[in-house]
C-alpha cells in the first residue's frame, strides 16, 4: 500500500476519472440541497427567535390591570414558546456533531420512512442522498439562523419606524428595508457557511453517498493508492469552495458600493 507521494502513481487513478465526476456531482448536489433546505429553515428560525408570541401575556397583570412585580407569574408571562423551541433547535444542532446528526437522521428518523430507491448519475441511491441533504439542511439552518438575526438585529429601529410611517407594513418593511440592508451586512458570514457546507457534505459517505470521499475510499480499495486519491479529492474541493467564495465576494463588492463616499 503505497503511503508516500509518488507522482508516478497518478495515471493509476485514470481509469476512475469518471468516477470522481460523478462523485463531484453528487457534491454539487448535495451541496446545493442543503443550501436550499438550510436558508428556507434559517429564516424561519431567525423570525421565530426574533417573534414576540407570549400567551401567558395576560398573567403578568393583577386584576387591575397593572405589572405585577417579580414572581412566578411574571415570569410566565414573559415566556414565548415559539422562541423557546426556535432556541433549543439551534442550541442543539450547532452543539452537536454533523457526523452524529447524519446518523441520527438516516437510522433513527428515514430509518422508518420508505423512500425512492432510484439512482442519482447511477452511483448513489435517493434514500440515502435526500436524508443526507435534510440533515445538512438542518443544520446549516441552525447556523445561518443565527447569522441572519444578528444581521436584522444590527439594522437601526428607525429604519422601521421610518417605512411604517410611509405606509408600509411589518413585512413590508422587513422585505423591502430591512433585509436588503441585513443581507448586505451578512455576506460574508453567508459566504462562509456555504463553503462550510461544501466541506462538511463529505461526511455523508458515510450513510453510503457516493461523493467525493466516497469515490476515494472506493479507489483506495481499489488500487492500495491513499495520498493520491486524496490529492485528487483535495484539489476538487478546492474548486468548489474557491470560485464560491470569491464569487459571492464579487457581489459584497458591487452591493457595498452605494455605501462608498
Amino acid at each position: 500500500m503505497g503511503s508516500l507521494l509518488d507522482i508516478s502513481r497518478f495515471p493509476r487513478l485514470l481509469p476512475y476519472t469518471e468516477m470522481f465526476a460523478q462523485g463531484l456531482a453528487i457534491t454539487i448536489m448535495l451541496s446545493l440541497g442543503t443550501v436550499v433546505v438550510g436558508a428556507i429553515l434559517g429564516v424561519i428560525l431567525a423570525l421565530m427567535r426574533m417573534s414576540d408570541i407570549r400567551p401567558f401575556r395576560a398573567l403578568g397583570l393583577d386584576k387591575d390591570g397593572h405589572l405585577r412585580g417579580e414572581g412566578f407569574l411574571t415570569t410566565l408571562s414573559k415566556f414565548n414558546p415559539v422562541a423557546f423551541l426556535a432556541t433549543a433547535y439551534v442550541e442543539i444542532l450547532r452543539s452537536t456533531p454533523v457526523i452524529v446528526q447524519i446518523a441520527v437522521i438516516y437510522y433513527g428518523i428515514f430509518g422508518i420512512i420508505d423512500l425512492p430507491t432510484f439512482s442519482l448519475f447511477g452511483i448513489t441511491k435517493f434514500h440515502r442522498f435526500f436524508p443526507g441533504v435534510v440533515a445538512l439542511g438542518m443544520n446549516s439552518g441552525a447556523y445561518l439562523c443565527e447569522i441572519i438575526r444578528s444581521g436584522i438585529q444590527s439594522i437601526d429601529g428607525g429604519q422601521t419606524e421610518a417605512a411604517r410611517s410611509l405606509g408600509l407594513s411589518q413585512s413590508q418593511a422587513l422585505r423591502f428595508v430591512v433585509l436588503p440592508q441585513a443581507i448586505r451586512n451578512i455576506l460574508p458570514a453567508i459566504a462562509n457557511e456555504f463553503v462550510v457546507i461544501i466541506k462538511e457534505s463529505a461526511v455523508t459517505y458515510t450513510i453510503g453517498v457516493q461523493d467525493i470521499m466516497a469515490v476515494v475510499q472506493s479507489v483506495k480499495g481499489a488500487t492500495y493508492l491513499i495520498l493520491e486519491p486524496l490529492l485528487v479529492a483535495t484539489a476538487l474541493y478546492f474548486c468548489l469552495c474557491f470560485p464560491t467564495s470569491k464569487i459571492v465576494a464579487h457581489f459584497e463588492r458591487r452591493m457595498s458600493r452605494g455605501n462608498k463616499r
